[in-house]
């Protein structure tokens, strides 16, 4: 394949834990059956030694890369992830999967309940990171792959890379930990509630029974608005924006939207709605928030389990999940003598600094990689 020549992909769809082998979730419940969806990218090698798994963050999905037939815009991070980029599909097996409580394909609470014919809605069980990563366990055997050579993801990506590494620390080589936390302090967690209050607060969200009625767009909308504004940093809305007006010289003295930055928003939500699931919102939020490495042992503790590299990287302007906190899990696992890269990448972006075409970004993934794979090939 050229580089210039399109990168065509497909969803696929991966079923396990029926009944009487449910997945047990961490609340204790037994569920299945669990149906996830998947895309996978370049070929795995004989010996099954290649196979990178790519996690998403809150509103990502399986389509991290390539087109689909007829589409206009590629993947979530086809910046990184393709032929000859930063995770070169003409080296590596690429895996990323739409996580459980999604709404992209993978079994969540807009998912039909087998039991009654109907979705699920809040009778959908309460998910975590861990169960997300055990439900990812289950597709990895499918594929028959004993051991990734990476498990990779920003944001929530990351919590759930950082769950691999605790949970299976002998199923994969390496850890690629971006913009991400060991968990969710109070102004993190704050910011989650006030998005589900705003899903919660919409009289069409109806207890979250409003599937072939009315949706709940404008509580929706309304968390994502909130969502994006914590996504950029202070540098990149003034660049973007600043107190620019729409199409006009003066202010309007009502209650009309007059800066950019209101119409850019209010774009951002509204087009939100239009594929993603109030409830899956709910839910996947409150797995960020449950999730939480310091509940039962200091981090170096928990991370005596690990036995992986690990690459973590953080941004200069994420104030939503600020270095310190990236730090914090560097130190820990330098305890442990665990082979650890660390580095802060000066970017205006914010949050989503890991999401945009950034050249040093591209350059530490590929290095990286290329470091783990003359390792592993020399054991």
């Amino acid at each position: 394949m050229k580089k210039s020549d399109p990168f065509i992909v497909e969803t696929q769809y991966y079923t396990c834990c029926d009944p009487p082998d449910e997945l047990v979730l961490q609340s204790g419940v037994k569920f299945g059956p669990i149906t996830l969806a998947y895309e996978t990218y370049g070929e795995l090698n004989p010996e099954k030694s290649n196979a990178i798994l790519v996690c998403h963050a809150l509103s990502g999905d399986a389509h991290a890369a390539g087109y689909h037939e007829g589409d206009t815009k590629p993947g979530w991070w086809d910046v990184v992830i393709g032929p000859g980029k930063a995770i070169d599909t003409d080296k590596y097996f690429v895996i990323s999967s739409n996580v459980i409580g999604g709404c992209k394909g993978s079994t969540g609470p807009s998912s039909v309940n087998p039991d009654t014919g109907k979705p699920y809605g809040l009778s959908f069980p309460m998910v975590t990171i861990d169960d997300m990563v055990d439900a990812q366990r289950h597709l990895i055997d499918h594929l028959g792959i004993k051991k990734l050579l990476a498990v990779c993801g920003g944001s929530m990506g990351g919590s759930q890379a950082l769950a691999w590494s605790i949970r299976y620390p002998d199923c994969l080589q390496s850890a690629i930990i971006i913009a991400t936390t060991p968990c969710h302090n109070a102004q993190q967690i704050a910011f989650n509630e006030v998005a589900r209050q705003a899903i919660m607060s919409d009289p069409d969200w109806q207890e979250g029974d409003y599937y072939g009625k009315t949706i709940p767009a404008r509580g929706l909308a309304v968390a994502r608005m909130i969502g994006h504004i914590t996504y950029m940093s202070d540098q990149s809305m003034e660049k973007k924006f600043g107190r620019k007006l729409i199409g006009k010289e003066r202010l309007g003295y009502d209650f009309n939207q007059d800066f950019q930055v209101e119409s850019y928003l209010k774009y951002r939500g509204d087009s939100f709605v239009q594929r993603f699931d109030a409830n899956s919102w709910l839910y996947i939020s409150k797995s960020l928030d449950y999730f939480n490495l310091k509940a039962e042992q200091s981090l170096v503790e928990v991370f005596s389990k690990a036995r992986s590299s690990f690459l973590i990287v953080s941004f200069t302007s994420d104030w939503l999940y600020p270095t310190y906190q990236s730090k914090e899990m560097v130190r820990a696992l330098k305890s442990n003598d665990l082979d650890v890269s660390f580095i802060e990448i000066n970017s205006s972006y914010g949050h989503d600094a890991f999401l945009v075409d950034n050249k040093e970004v591209s350059h530490i993934l590929s290095h990286y990689l290329a470091r783990i794979s003359k390792t592993l090939n020399a054991v």
